[in-house]
């Protein structure tokens, strides 16, 4: 029965072997059929009667059902979709293009205006706004007549003198002068008039005052009476000399009047020209102006928030206008205002393609389904029919449609997952460091979660999350071969936008290429930013390539590219938030970790600088020496640095058992001690201390691994050469070597085994005074051959040759720290 349990447990641990060597196999099978599952899940329970295959049988409906008619539902929403009304927006490049037309105008008026000099010229108090506008504006002949009868001694012929300009004003213009409505001068009771010095016959006055003789000429000669009253008002109440002035305050603006009249009549706008001509431009003030123009611009604006559509009828937007400019311009420069506006204004309005998308998916959703009444026993399909795709509708309905895998497709796509993963597996393999098998399956699950997340119909998936961790865990060698792998396979099997699958990848692709050589959290956070705006330029960038940007979509593509972007961001803060998690439950040595565990504010190293002075510096300048041949040998150099800071800390557990934290002091293996086995006992505990104090601190195992292997199964020689001599006074006492060796392992990588023949080398470095290059070279390869000889290096990966290198690095480091200084004169005193 012994025998049979024996037997048992040998078979169970062959087993048990056995997986764990075949791990690797298990792992690999597991990377593919989970791979194949998902980018394949649409291949499973796929249905065997499709539309436009023949049914092989007469199908009839086994009971009373109301069924969508799912494709006259879909066009009688399209129908509604297509019909809904276009929601309209305002466009503010036409707006600003209105606005720039119409103040182009106006100043082309104002300019106009400047040219006719300014109005009213004169007092108003003294010369009605009416009189000055008539005698700027009136013919040469009839301010001819105006000063001939201001000169007393032609007051006689004043009639004459008007009836003869009249008919030469007629000859000369073909017609009527365009009539003005002006008072007529005040007469008196007797019938004359009311202008001192000038005498009228009040018979003619009333003759063109009559009803029946209201015409162009009688309103002239009522402007020009009105005129000359004032005028002679003025001169009987003032000096000749300011008469003088006045007469030749006229004459100027009559002048800048008539070339006002010539700029305007040869305006190279013709819209302008159109707009100004025969309106009240120069008969406003320039109060009237200024309050037109206000006017003007705050109707536009009125106008225009209100929006004018394309096709509005004219009278319509006339009427508008007169509206707005009758509560906002004066009376008299209605007309021009209406004028001006119905010239410049045009359709302000667009059609708000999200808006109008937005309604019209609103008036679609509230359309009814289009159900249709079937009855029990009624046919769906007949035998040898093609199955339509109201017929597959139905037979979904009653589950009358058979499922089944795919299994070709699913072969296929498996085949195609293989040779990705073989591809992956060589890419691994050239590595300098070979993954555990945790690391292979936070690969796989990374890497699962890109199609997993498509799968359930989003496209903003995981890349630059994976890309960025990827990249920083394993470099970008292993990042950039999954997402082109993933690249190439995922639109194979999947339903995805070819342009947002590449986009998604480019930012991946980044990522992984980069991190790697991040050394902080915040570069990370950085090149996060960068991910993203890769992924929504790269998005844009295809877009504007396939021509799909010019068209009416630009703003949803736009949109899309910065969804894009934003997820890139999104996935990459939450890679970000990921990471510090990641590490610690894979056991994984980043860079960023790395680094993060080299500061000596951390705990334990801050209580070995403190507890264990002596051994801090040791391992400082241990630590100089192993990243100086690490960065010669191309090998992990945080790895060898942090790995070198936490080599030593199980010594902490007795400080003064070692002789560079004695400072001075008694060595208590010589004075309290005496036993050879004991001390080695104590030195021996340093590593067992070491890995106790690491595990409760929750150091990764590749920095515990430093503890052990830097001193491998090496002999502790000084207390085993006491142990020896003490065995020749006592030939009872028996030395066993094995009590006086590490218990190892011996180094297991190149960073490890580095690191022990520095430890090996610092002692005797230091040791070293007014030595040159060679004989310190020469000890330090006896001290390394020792170590070769003695089987400490076999597993590292190091080689003899590599041996000669990094003695001859190890010393020009220590020329570094031991250079001659310049022998200073001494002082008369004597002191230096």
């Amino acid at each position: 029965m012994a025998k049979s349990f024996k037997n048992k447990n040998w078979m169970g641990a062959a087993s048990l072997s056995w997986v764990h060597e075949k791990r690797s196999s298990v792992v690999l099978a597991i990377a593919v059929v989970s791979l194949t599952g998902v980018i394949g899940h649409k291949l499973y329970n796929q249905p065997r009667l499709k539309i436009g295959t023949v049914a092989p049988q007469t199908m009839r409906a086994p009971y009373n059902a109301s069924i969508e008619d799912k494709q006259q539902t879909e066009a009688h929403r399209k129908a509604v979709s297509r019909t809904s009304a276009p929601v309209l927006m305002i466009d503010a490049t036409i707006n600003a293009q209105i606005h720039q037309n119409l103040q182009k105008t106006l100043d082309e008026g104002s300019e106009i205006r400047i040219s006719a000099g300014s109005f009213p010229f004169y007092d108003t108090s003294l010369l009605s706004l009416s009189s000055q506008h008539y005698l700027r504006s009136c013919p040469e002949s009839e301010w001819q007549m105006i000063l001939v009868a201001l000169d007393k001694t032609n007051q006689k012929n004043l009639g004459l003198l008007w009836q003869k300009s009249s008919q030469k004003h007629k000859s000369s213009n073909g017609g009527t002068k365009t009539s003005l409505t002006l008072p007529l001068p005040k007469v008196s009771s007797t019938g004359e008039s009311q202008v001192p010095g000038i005498s009228i016959d009040s018979n003619q006055l009333n003759k063109y005052a009559s009803p029946a003789a209201k015409t162009a000429e009688v309103a002239t000669k009522m402007e020009f009476m009105q005129a000359l009253a004032e005028l002679s008002t003025y001169r009987v109440t003032t000096s000749e000399q300011n008469l003088s002035s006045l007469i030749n305050k006229i004459s100027q603006a009559r002048e800048a009047y008539a070339q006002a009249t010539v700029q305007l009549l040869h305006i190279d706008t013709i819209t302008t020209q159109t707009i100004y001509h025969d309106t009240a431009l120069l008969e406003l003030s320039d109060d009237e102006w200024i309050k037109t123009q206000k006017g003007v611009r705050q109707s536009a604006e009125r106008i225009l928030a209100q929006g004018i559509p394309v096709g509005l009828p004219d009278n319509v937007l006339k009427n508008a206008v007169s509206l707005q400019v009758k509560a906002l311009v004066p009376d008299n420069a209605e007309s021009l205002a209406t004028k001006l506006l119905l010239a410049v204004l045009q359709p302000n309005l667009k059609k708000d393609e999200e808006q109008s998308k937005k309604q019209a998916q609103q008036a679609a959703s509230i359309v009814e389904p289009v159900m249709v009444e079937i009855k029990k026993d009624a046919v769906i399909v007949k035998k040898g029919k093609k199955i339509s795709q109201w017929d597959f509708q139905v037979l979904e309905h009653y589950q009358l449609i058979s499922r089944e895998n795919n299994w070709l497709a699913l072969l296929n796509l498996g085949g195609l997952v293989t040779g990705g993963v073989f591809i992956y597996v060589l890419v691994e393999k050239q590595g300098k460091c070979p993954l555990r098998q945790r690391d292979r399956l936070l690969v796989l699950l990374l890497t699962l979660s890109i199609p997993g997340v498509l799968a359930t119909g989003i496209s903003y998936t995981t890349w630059s999350a994976v890309g960025l961790l990827l990249g920083s865990f394993y470099g970008r060698r292993l990042g950039m071969t999954v997402i082109g792998l993933l690249l190439f396979i995922l639109p194979i099997s999947m339903e995805i936008s070819i342009i947002g699958l590449v986009a998604g990848a480019a930012g991946g692709l980044l990522g992984s290429y980069i991190a790697y050589t991040l050394r902080s959290r915040e570069e990370l956070a950085l090149l996060g930013v960068a991910i993203a705006g890769t992924q929504g330029g790269v998005y844009l960038l295809m877009k504007v390539l396939v021509g799909a940007v010019f068209g009416s979509s630009w703003y949803f593509i736009l949109q899309e590219a910065g969804l894009f972007t934003l997820s890139g961001l999104v996935w990459s803060i939450v890679a970000l938030g990921l990471s510090p998690y990641l590490e610690k439950l894979f056991d994984l040595v980043t860079p960023i970790r790395l680094a993060e565990l080299a500061n000596p504010n951390r705990p334990l190293l801050k209580r070995l600088a403190t507890e264990t002075p002596g051994t801090f510096q040791h391992t400082l300048l241990v630590a100089t020496l192993a990243e100086a041949a690490a960065k010669k040998l191309g090998c992990n150099v945080e790895l060898v640095r942090a790995g070198t800071l936490y080599h030593d800390i199980g010594k902490m557990h007795d400080p003064l058992g070692f002789i560079e934290n004695q400072m001075g002091e008694p060595n208590k293996h010589e004075t309290e001690i005496k036993d050879p086995w004991k001390s080695a006992e104590i030195i021996k505990k340093h590593v067992s201390e070491g890995l106790v104090m690491a595990r409760r601190h929750l150091l990764p195992t590749a920095i515990q691994a430093f503890i052990p292997e830097h001193q491998g199964t090496m002999l502790i020689a000084y207390f085993h050469h006491q142990a020896e001599q003490m065995a020749q006074t006592d030939p009872k006492i028996v030395v066993n070597e094995a009590d006086f060796r590490y218990d190892g392992p011996i180094p297991q990588s190149r960073e490890t085994g580095i690191v022990m023949l520095a430890d090996a080398c610092e002692a005797a470095l230091r040791s070293l005074k007014d030595v040159d290059n060679e004989k310190a070279l020469t000890m330090l390869n006896n001290i390394l051959r020792a170590r070769w000889q003695d089987n400490q290096l076999i597993d590292s990966g190091l080689t003899r040759e590599e041996m000669s290198q990094i003695a001859e690095i190890f010393v020009e480091v220590w020329q570094q720290f031991h250079h001659k200084r310049i022998a200073y004169p001494k002082s008369k005193s004597g002191k230096e």
